[in-house]
């Protein structure tokens, strides 16, 4: 890997990352900016694979809304169908002078009332075959609505490091040197405590003709407070002992790397050990940037306001 010759030898490498040295199978970059794996599983049944519960609980709001609407008109389009082939004059009740849609509608809305056991008693089976379907659709209506319930509560009670991280990671001024910043932030009335922070440097170079991946520990100013209620700079000082030590912009541009950052805390919302993390690639490190103050006084000088829309607000500096 080009550049490579610029890594400081006296930097200590660290392999046990969980992503492994062997570098000429492996594509990307290592962590997604999300904080997930950017490893994508293939093979065995997808069934055996993927877990529909995690699926459920992680996916996005708006995906979990509209896939329990779908299941929901779904299912209820499922069995307006059979009670429709059944035959509607097994449905007391339903008006047959209107057409055949009417008459499927009517079929459908019998549905719905059946699956939600909400029984409006205008509409009543009639005959074995119907009043089985309706009473089998009534306990598939039970169980789905329990499912979803837990679902529901999977969702808001599933613990969540509500912390953002900046855009961007930072080589800005620090002391007499410089040193690799990265900002976060809580930004829900959550209380975190006890907060540590890990930080690894991961390249993809070559060696003896081919790829390795390597790993380097990056020390950080601090690595663990004590409360998390303000901003937190994590600060690697950028000194002799640095992998970073003696790379240049230039070396930024043109090298491929990228530092992966964890974070562990404990929230006293959930009573719950929280953690996330992110990924820098080389590409959005910003050479030569300080990050502003998030947080000042108020006006009657009785609080501090944190500002959330400066967690990636900079300004550009000269390094020496």
């Amino acid at each position: 890997m080009t550049g490579m010759k610029n890594i400081n030898s006296k930097a200590k490498t660290d392999t046990n990352t969980g992503f492994g040295t062997n570098a000429n199978n492996y594509g990307g970059r290592f962590v997604n900016k999300n904080g997930t794996a950017n490893v994508e599983k293939r093979g065995m049944h997808l069934l055996h694979r993927i877990s529909w519960y995690h699926t459920m609980i992680d996916m996005p709001r708006w995906k979990f809304m509209f896939i329990l609407l779908g299941f929901y008109v779904g299912m209820n389009f499922v069995f307006a169908i059979i009670y429709y082939g059944i035959g509607i004059e097994h449905l007391n009740g339903i008006d047959t002078t209107g057409s055949n849609w009417v008459q499927f509608g009517q079929a459908y809305f019998f549905s719905a009332q059946t699956f939600t056991t909400v029984g409006y008693g205008h509409i009543s089976p009639s005959g074995f075959l119907t009043s089985s379907v309706a009473a089998a659709e009534a306990l598939i209506g039970l169980l789905s609505f329990a499912i979803a319930t837990g679902l529901f509560f999977g969702r808001f009670s599933k613990p969540t490091a509500f912390l953002k991280f900046s855009h961007n990671a930072l080589i800005a001024p620090y002391g007499e040197t410089k040193g690799l910043m990265i900002r976060i932030t809580p930004f829900k009335n959550t209380n975190f405590t006890d907060a540590e922070a890990k930080m690894t440097l991961g390249m993809s170079v070559e060696e003896n003709g081919a790829k390795t991946n390597k790993f380097y520990s990056l020390a950080l100013e601090l690595e663990r407070i004590n409360a998390l209620t303000l901003s937190w700079t994590l600060v690697h000082p950028i000194t002799e002992n640095s992998p970073l030590y003696n790379l240049t912009k230039e070396d930024f541009d043109s090298i491929h790397g990228e530092i992966l950052v964890f974070i562990k805390t404990f929230d006293d919302m959930f009573s719950n050990t929280v953690a996330i993390r992110t990924s820098y690639t080389f590409e959005e490190v910003i050479y030569g940037a300080k990050f502003e103050p998030m947080y000042t006084r108020s006006n009657d000088n009785s609080k501090t306001i944190l500002d959330l829309d400066k967690l990636n607000a900079f300004t550009n500096v000269t390094l020496e």
